[in-house]
């Protein structure tokens, strides 16, 4: 196997070392803190990975796109969360994979539960409660959170699990304190909508919550059952901005080289663009605007302290500063999800050495 001088450019590096760390730190987490853990695959699309988070005790997964859970099913996970509000126009594909494995499905909407009740089939369903972030999810103090809960409960071909939140608004905290505000915020509020449906007489088995950075500093998950933090595996320049990891724990970052520098300019251009890296500016509050960071010191975890991508189109990336031609540079991107879904496989090293090649499932 080649090492990472020789590969091409742009390419993914997932350093093994770290993302083993990683799963491990999370694996113990969730078992300190009493609850399951179905990890969110959304952020690695890989079966290699998925494999290492099932062996480190994962029950079940989650997934974000049908092809995500098909491509998983496949490869022998059988218990799949589609964590996304149903989309009505799948429905067919619905019935096709909950024939071959566990499918739980999400919904928020009247249309929705309506539309697995016509299904016809067996079903697992969660009720979406918005737990704070206002994307998604049904008011937990409303009247249809019952309603819906109910519908699901008592209807003959599903399974009502419970209530599932993402906490998407504790990646908005300039400091660990609004993220731990957001994380009490959705345990304290599904802890409260599960009492309020079950004092209607409506069982709810399990409550479902999280987010990598919620999981990094919340306190307790009394009444809790699963979390499903997903961008642990790799985190990023924003969870470390967030607080959530040091620079060193992030294990995906893109290799790429300096194509462009004029004598006497000011900045260098790099092959790792939009389709490399994704136009995601990180945190708006963050010390310097970018769209990459550079390594100084890739092993001693630290970044460069003056010199970052400052722009993107699709494939040129503009460095603030020049760099010699033909030279090389490893960027650790705002967003690790992101960037994952631009590539169509990482190549594994450990140090400097490629050892593997785990493809990435990023069907749609």
């Amino acid at each position: 196997m080649p090492t990472i001088h020789e590969l091409p450019t742009p390419a993914l590096l997932l350093d093994l070392d770290v993302l083993e760390a990683n799963l491990e730190r999370m694996a113990r987490r969730a078992e300190e803190l009493g609850v399951a853990l179905r990890p969110h695959l959304k952020t690695h699309k890989c079966v290699e990975i998925a494999q290492r988070q099932r062996a480190l005790g994962a029950g079940g997964v989650t997934v974000s796109t049908l092809p995500e859970a098909r491509a998983f099913v496949a490869h022998g996970f059988d218990d799949v969360t589609w964590a996304f509000p149903l989309v009505l126009s799948r429905l067919d594909e619905v019935r096709a994979l909950s024939t071959r494995a566990t499918l739980r499905l999400v919904v928020d909407s009247r249309e929705a539960v309506d539309a697995v009740i016509r299904l016809g089939v067996p079903l697992h369903i969660w009720l979406k409660v918005d737990c704070g972030y206002h994307r998604a999810g049904v008011d937990p103090s409303g009247e249809l959170v019952v309603t819906l809960a109910r519908a699901i409960d008592t209807a003959p071909t599903l399974t009502f699990d419970g209530i599932l939140s993402h906490s998407g608004h504790a990646y908005r905290g300039p400091t660990r304190r609004e993220v731990l505000a957001a994380a009490i915020e959705e345990r304290d509020t599904m802890v409260r909508c599960a009492e309020r449906l079950r004092a209607a007489g409506i069982a709810v088995p399990a409550v479902s919550v999280g987010s990598t950075p919620s999981m990094a500093v919340i306190d307790h998950l009394d009444g809790v059952d699963e979390a499903r933090p997903g961008n642990y595996a790799f985190y990023d320049h924003t969870q470390v901005l967030l607080g959530s990891c040091a620079v060193r724990d992030c294990a995906v970052t893109v290799l790429a080289s300096v194509v462009s520098c004029q004598p006497g300019g000011d900045h260098g251009v790099t092959d790792a663009g939009a389709l490399a890296l994704s136009k995601d500016r990180g945190r708006h509050d963050a010390p310097q605007q970018t769209m990459g960071e550079l390594f100084d010191d890739y092993a001693a975890g630290r970044l460069q302290p003056e010199a970052r991508l400052v722009s993107l189109s699709q494939e040129h990336g503009v460095i603030n500063a020049p760099r010699p031609v033909g030279s090389r540079v490893r960027i650790l991107p705002n967003h690790s999800c992101l960037t994952v879904a631009c590539f169509d496989a990482y190549d594994v090293v450990r140090g400097e050495q490629v050892v593997d090649r785990w493809l990435i499932h990023r069907e749609r």
